[in-house]
């Protein structure tokens, strides 16, 4: 059910043992305060999303907690680092654009965090390759980002963002450019994914049907504060079309927009 949120501080020791924590972060850009506030706290291993209307702060949250800016007022801890470098050095970032580059292959695109990270290209691939067959991406791996679908295209960009092997994966409206069959089919198929792998996820999406199935906890931004938080307390073993049509997510979906609105 939704309710008001008030947390209060972390302690030192308390945020080293949570996946990534916001106290009292705010964030000022082009002279108007974006993020006012936000106090949200990420237990490592989470999944939880964050939903709110255009422009309410949601991408800039990520960008905090990325490490690629600091917040004006507050902090933000990821793993217990409060610093942009600690912070970059623990999360992984999933952009809503696949940002694939044209002349690499699928395999060889997916690769590139670990050869960023020091692998030569062989190894990564050797690395790489595995888990394409898991991830539905078994006979792409020579193909060329033209010839790939745009589902396609956004798991090959996932799995690059899981092959950098970092703790908190920061999920930036992945799906968003996708058209509607196949972003029901990509939202299937990361909740699978996100269900066998042992990492703090925090998404941002527009969707709230999105963020009801993907996430254990969904968070309401307006006005660059925290305004409702839900718990996502439903079955979500059925088939998707079984899930988004049963009363109790319904009925969650109903509270999270009436909080947005």
């Amino acid at each position: 059910m939704q309710h008001s949120v008030t947390q209060p501080k972390v302690s030192p020791a308390a945020a080293a043992a949570t996946g990534v924590v916001f106290d009292s972060a705010v964030r000022v850009l082009g002279g108007r305060r974006v993020l006012e506030g936000v106090t949200l706290h990420v237990p490592a291993q989470a999944r939880v999303a964050i939903v709110g209307r255009s422009g309410a702060g949601k991408s800039t949250l990520l960008s905090l907690a990325a490490g690629l800016a600091d917040p004006d007022e507050g902090s933000v801890a990821v793993g217990g680092a409060v610093d942009a470098t600690g912070r970059l050095g623990r999360c992984a970032l999933m952009p809503q654009r696949d940002c694939l580059l044209p002349w690499r292959t699928a395999l060889d695109n997916a690769t590139l965090a670990l050869e960023n990270a020091g692998a030569s290209r062989r190894e990564a691939r050797a690395r790489a390759a595995p888990v394409f067959g898991r991830l539905g991406l078994a006979g792409a791996e020579r193909q060329r980002p033209a010839k790939l679908s745009g589902g396609m295209r956004q798991r090959v960009a996932f799995l690059r963002t899981l092959l950098a092997d970092k703790p908190v994966l920061l999920l930036d409206e992945p799906f968003g450019a996708l058209d509607a069959i196949t972003r029901a089919e990509l939202q299937e198929w990361l909740a699978q994914v996100l269900a066998g792998e042992p990492r703090t996820a925090l998404l941002v999406t527009h969707d709230v049907e999105e963020a009801l199935l993907l996430a254990d906890r969904v968070f309401v931004l307006g006005a660059g504060r925290i305004t409702a938080e839900l718990e996502v307390d439903v079955p979500r073993d059925a088939p998707r079309r079984e899930v988004v049509t049963s009363p109790e997510f319904l009925e969650l979906r109903e509270s999270a927009l009436e909080a947005i609105a």
